[in-house]
C-alpha cells in the first residue's frame, strides 16, 4: 500500500504520528507526507522517518491565498503517485485535502481524516456551532473514515455525520520515555539540573499562548511560596506570550521561583522531577501533556475543560478546578503536598488509567483502522 499523510505543518506528523508510521512500515506500507516545512522553527524535529516528503504551502488561516496554492499542488501529487489512503490532520490541512481528493475517491483512493478535537463541543461558543459543525458534516461526504480522539467527538459524529467513524485513544505515548521513576533516579536528574531534594516542583507544559492561559498558575504560585518558599514552577515552552509572562513573573516578584525553559527537547527529565504537573489551558483537545505526566506518575491539576475531563475524573485520578480560579488551583495543589495517602493514590490510578494512551495500545488500535488486524 501506498499512503500519503497531510497536515497543515509538518511538526504536526512529527509530533503526533510517528506510531502511525511505526504500523504502517510494519505491513510494507510507503508512506509519504505533504505539509509546510515548518521544522526551522521547531528545535529537534525531525521528518526523517517516512519515505518521501512534499513541502506545501497549507496556511492555517482559511482566508490565505496559499490554501489555493497548496490545493493545486496537492492535486497533482495525488494524481502522480496514485495513493491506496489519504490521511488528513489538522483543520485547513483536512479540508484542502479533502477537496483535492473528490475525483480520486471514484477510482478507489480511501480518504480518512482524524479529528483532533472539534471546534463544537458541549459548552463551546454558538458561533463555533454555526460555522465548524456545518462544515465538518458536509465534509463527511466526501470522507471514508473519520477518526475521533475523544468519547464526545465520537458520539457526535457517529449519531450526525455521513461517514464511518473510529475512535482511538490519542496519537499515543511513549510509554517507555514517559513513566514513573525511582527516588534515586529522580534525586540524580535534580541535581543535575540543580534542584534540591526536597524541593517542591510544579511543572505546567505547553506553548506559551493564551489559550493555554499559564498566568494562572504564575499567580497561584504566590500563595504557594507562601508556605514553601524555595518552591519552583517550571514553564516548559516557547510562544508569543512569552515576554508578557516575564513581566507578570517580575511583578508579582516570583523571578527566584518560576523558571522559563523555553522549548526543551528533553521534557520527559523535567516529567520525572516533577511533583506535580499543571494545566490552565481554557480549550484543549486530548492534551498530551496530561498524559504524559500520568505516565510519569505524576499527579495532576488541570483546568475544567473537555479535553481535561476526558482525562481526569476529580477527586480520583486527580484534580480539576474552574478556569481562572487561582486560589482554588493553588488549594488543590497545597493539598497534595500535603497528603501524601492522597499523592499515592492518584499517582497510582493516573498511572493506570494512561496505559490505554500508550504508543503501543494506539498502534493496537490503527491497525484495526487500517484493517491490518485481519491480515
Amino acid at each position: 500500500m501506498k499512503i500519503l499523510l497531510t497536515a497543515t505543518v509538518q511538526s504536526h506528523i512529527c509530533q503526533f504520528h510517528k506510531s502511525l508510521v511505526e504500523v504502517l512500515h510494519e505491513y510494507n506500507c510507503e508512506v509519504h507526507v505533504a505539509a509546510r516545512n515548518n521544522l526551522a522553527e521547531k528545535n529537534g524535529l525531525k521528518l526523517d522517518f517516512v519515505d518521501r516528503v512534499y513541502d506545501i504551502p497549507f496556511a492555517r488561516s482559511p482566508k490565505s491565498k496559499d490554501n489555493i496554492r497548496a490545493y493545486k499542488e496537492l492535486k497533482k501529487i495525488i494524481s502522480q503517485e496514485q495513493y491506496d489512503v489519504i490521511h488528513c490532520n489538522t483543520p485547513m490541512g483536512g479540508i484542502v485535502t479533502r477537496l483535492a481528493t473528490r475525483k480520486i475517491r471514484a477510482k478507489g483512493t480511501k480518504v480518512y481524516y482524524t479529528a483532533h478535537g472539534f471546534h463544537f463541543y458541549k459548552g463551546s461558543p454558538k458561533k463555533n456551532w454555526l460555522v465548524f459543525y456545518p462544515i465538518e458534516k458536509l465534509f463527511s461526504r466526501i470522507t471514508d473514515k473519520l477518526i475521533t480522539i475523544t468519547q464526545e467527538d465520537y458520539k457526535l459524529a457517529s449519531e450526525k455525520f455521513h461517514c464511518q467513524v473510529e475512535q482511538i485513544h490519542g496519537v499515543g505515548v511513549d510509554g517507555k520515555r514517559y513513566r514513573s521513576t525511582t527516588k534515586e533516579e529522580q534525586l540524580g536528574i535534580r541535581k543535575k539540573f540543580g534542584f534540591l531534594s526536597e524541593q517542591k516542583i510544579i511543572l505546567c507544559v505547553g506553548e506559551l499562548l493564551p489559550n493555554k492561559n499559564q498566568q494562572i498558575v504564575i499567580r497561584a504560585m504566590k500563595r504557594i511560596v507562601e508556605k514553601y518558599p524555595d518552591a519552583q514552577l517550571l514553564l516548559a515552552g516557547n510562544g508569543p506570550e512569552k515576554e508578557k509572562l516575564g513581566n507578570l513573573i517580575k511583578t508579582i516578584g516570583l523571578e527566584d521561583n518560576v523558571k522559563m525553559l523555553g522549548y526543551v527537547i528533553n521534557l520527559q527529565e523535567y516529567q520525572r522531577i516533577a511533583d506535580i504537573s499543571v494545566s490552565c489551558s481554557k480549550r484543549e483537545g486530548l492534551p498530551l501533556n496530561i498524559i504524559e505526566a500520568m505516565l510519569s506518575g505524576t499527579p495532576v491539576v488541570a483546568s475544567k475543560n473537555r479535553g481535561h475531563r476526558e482525562l481526569i475524573c476529580d477527586g480520583k485520578n486527580g484534580f480539576l478546578v474552574d478556569i481562572d480560579n487561582c486560589e482554588k488551583l493553588s488549594t488543590k495543589v497545597l493539598e497534595l503536598f500535603k497528603n501524601k495517602d492522597l499523592y499515592e493514590k492518584l499517582k497510582k490510578r493516573a498511572e493506570s488509567y494512561a496505559q490505554a494512551y500508550t504508543f503501543e495500545s494506539v498502534k493496537k488500535e490503527l491497525m484495526k483502522v487500517y484493517g491490518f488486524e485481519d491480515e
